[in-house]
């Protein structure tokens, strides 16, 4: 079986693409019988030879369902109700209907350990069978955030790959599916992570004028660890980036007025340092720039 699909070479590069990444796209071919390789915006990827591994084992449901949306309706329901194993068994089944947001659900389930086993490398796998029906169409607007979404897990699992498994580290597979979710899906996760690739120079050369590119387009979705590090960068300059401490004090104010639980610590540390190094013109234009910015918000 393949485990993507096998030729993207008419696929036309998607806009903010790296077009630069045509020669690692080539060596992704030679490598083909030793990763699996997923859908990328430019040159044709070869598939897992299916000697490699099993395919992902989808368990017959015990009802019986009139189709695949019949089967999600009582997914979600039973999920709701607080019927996880149940609610697995439905999704299971438009799953092996091939159902992407069954698929996307039962990824998040099992990376997880929702209501199921914890198991990174079943969800790499139905995160995969989303990312391999994707088409050359461009994005299906009735699928793209589930798509979106896929491609963002698989490059986090190729960042950091799945111990004991045939998932191996590899940053720069984990840039080309944060650049393919990013650009042409607009995951804002997928762009905040694409930043911070660009930030750290892991599997791309280190650039952060395009880090600060990409943290802002997420940090204009609402992403908060996103407008932290834009407003950090902006408010030092680092990198090289033009300071601009009014609109670097801004961007942490949002991300503080987000930050949730302890996860976000950082975030307010980040915050309070630079807050209390500012001088007092610039906190109040800060302040007046983020009640511009709130007004907008509530308005839409």
């Amino acid at each position: 079986m393949r485990t993507s699909r096998t030729d993207l070479s008419r696929r036309r590069a998607p806009a903010g693409a790296d077009p630069g990444r045509s020669r690692f796209l080539s060596q992704i071919a030679a490598a083909a019988g030793v990763l699996v390789l997923l859908a990328l915006p430019t040159d044709a990827p070869r598939a897992l030879d299916a000697s490699v591994r099993a395919p992902v084992q989808v368990p017959v449901a015990d009802k019986s369902y009139r189709s695949a949306k019949d089967a999600l309706r009582a997914g979600v329901r039973e999920y709701n109700a607080g019927d996880k194993q149940g609610a697995a068994r439905a999704l299971e089944y438009a799953a092996g209907q091939g159902h992407a947001l069954a698929l996307w659900k039962l990824g998040r389930m099992y990376a997880e350990g929702d209501g199921v086993p914890h198991d990174d490398l079943k969800a790499f796998e139905f995160f995969s069978r989303i990312a391999d029906a994707s088409t050359d169409d461009g994005p299906d607007p009735q699928n793209s955030a589930v798509t979106g979404s896929a491609f963002t897990a698989l490059g986090t699992y190729f960042l950091e790959g799945i111990k004991g498994t045939y998932v191996r580290p590899n940053p720069e597979r984990a840039y080309d599916m944060f650049n393919y979710a990013a650009s042409y899906y607009g995951e804002p996760n997928a762009q905040y992570n694409l930043a911070r690739l660009y930030l750290d120079g892991t599997g791309v050369e280190a650039d952060p004028r395009q880090a600060a590119r990409w943290f802002n387009l997420a940090a204009e979705k609402g992403h908060h660890p996103a407008q932290a590090l834009l407003g950090d960068m902006l408010i030092n300059g680092l990198g090289g980036v033009p300071v601009q401490r009014v609109k670097g004090l801004m961007w942490l104010s949002l991300a503080r007025e987000g930050a949730e639980g302890r996860k976000d610590d950082w975030i307010v540390a980040l915050y309070e340092k630079n807050w209390t190094a500012a001088n007092e013109d610039d906190r109040a234009e800060a302040q007046s720039q983020l009640q511009t910015v709130g007004s907008i918000r509530r308005r839409h």
